[in-house]
């Protein structure tokens, strides 16, 4: 690929902030810098035609955790570390809110239910003896319980008969969410280039030289990485990718089912959206074959969520498989997000932990806060 004098000069010349990655994280990050250097030139890299992470492929649940999560967290953390990563999570869905507005959103507050299989009674049990501890380490947040038991009032098969209800939880539309930072993005004056992947990072005296797709030299006197599942193909950060499969059906007449559920320790996940189920999950059913930043799907696991579906979620229903695809997350064995100077003009802010929808605009907003240091 050659580039024009024009297009080099009209975007790969001068730039001042260099951002990799046009997801949630990145394109706060592209914004806050805005805001704080009027008159820079900020430029985002994107290797995909769209965010290509997990920004737009995410199943949109506005979430902070469910309730086994927090207690199995509380086995690794200590209180004062969950309440810490609730908190911020339930803050950076706030920001989220603010910044883009419920309406643009499609916030829904419908509330988020945990399911727990027939062979999960155990598990049931020893969540439900915990919930009111765990109520009570959370009201300094929200000033009210956040779980409650609930009954199976939509006809799930194959589960414990009662639910955990959290009436905190919601959901959003994932792609008018990015539409809408793209929007303000270009609104801003913020150049994003698709297309174009960073693959090789070089720290000078007093900028940073990269390569887009293997060829093109630029250089930027800040670089921000903001590629979360990706980060390891630029970084040497304890993250590792992790891919997310999802399915959705076709419209189905009269669907009553309308919130988030969680279901299986938190592995599988499902939503309605448009008259349709959304469904995820799966990745512990080959842990390392998910350890990949390979954007497919495979027989296993997508055979594994239709069978949930047939079983378990609409057992009296017959639906339509529409569309299947997998998005990828950053994880790692602490849940706590990399937020940090890496050399003196190179920054990141990766390993959301599968929370990008809750704590993105926050670590973007706090990696253009290190950045401007």
């Amino acid at each position: 690929m050659t580039l024009s004098y024009w297009e080099h000069t009209s975007w790969l010349q001068n730039i001042d902030f260099a951002v990799i990655g046009s997801g949630l994280v990145g394109l706060n990050c592209a914004l806050t810098l805005k805001k704080k250097h009027p008159t820079a030139n900020i430029t985002v890299f994107e290797k995909g035609m769209l965010p290509s992470g997990a920004s737009t492929k995410n199943a949109g649940f506005a979430c902070f955790g469910s309730l086994s999560e927090i207690v199995d967290d509380l086995l690794t953390h200590s209180e004062a570390e969950v309440v810490s990563l609730v908190k911020e999570r339930v803050e950076g869905l706030k920001l989220l809110r603010k910044n883009i507005g419920d309406e643009q959103l499609q916030f829904k507050k419908y509330g988020g239910y945990e399911l727990f299989t027939e062979e999960d009674t155990e598990l049931f049990d020893h969540c439900h003896s915990k919930l009111e501890s765990i109520n009570q380490l959370l009201y300094p947040i929200f000033k009210e319980d956040v779980f409650s038991i609930t009954e199976n009032t939509f006809q799930f098969k194959k589960i414990q008969p009662q639910l955990i209800f959290n009436k905190f939880e919601g959901q959003i539309d994932t792609g008018r969410m990015m539409h809408a930072l793209l929007q303000k993005a270009y609104k801003a004056g913020i150049s994003v280039l698709n297309c174009a992947e960073v693959t090789a990072l070089s720290q000078n005296s007093d900028s940073v030289s990269f390569q887009l797709n293997n060829e093109i030299e630029v250089s930027a006197k800040k670089v921000c990485i903001a590629t979360n599942g990706f980060a390891k193909q630029l970084l040497d950060e304890e993250v590792q990718p992790a891919r997310a499969q999802v399915l959705i059906t076709k419209p189905i007449e009269n669907l009553p089912i309308k919130g988030t559920f969680h279901l299986d320790k938190g592995y599988y996940y499902f939503r309605n959206i448009d008259n349709r189920i959304l469904f995820g999950g799966g990745r512990n059913l080959d842990f390392k074959g998910e350890e990949t930043t390979k954007m497919i799907t495979t027989e296993q696991i997508q055979n594994r969520l239709e069978e949930l579906l047939q079983t378990t979620i609409l057992p009296e229903t017959t639906f339509e498989i529409d569309k299947r695809w997998s998005g990828i997350m950053g994880v790692g064995k602490q849940k706590k997000p990399i937020v940090k100077q890496l050399s003196s003009n190179i920054f990141c802010g990766v390993r959301l932990g599968g929370m990008g929808v809750a704590i993105g605009s926050a670590i973007g907003t706090n990696l253009a806060k290190i950045a401007s240091e």
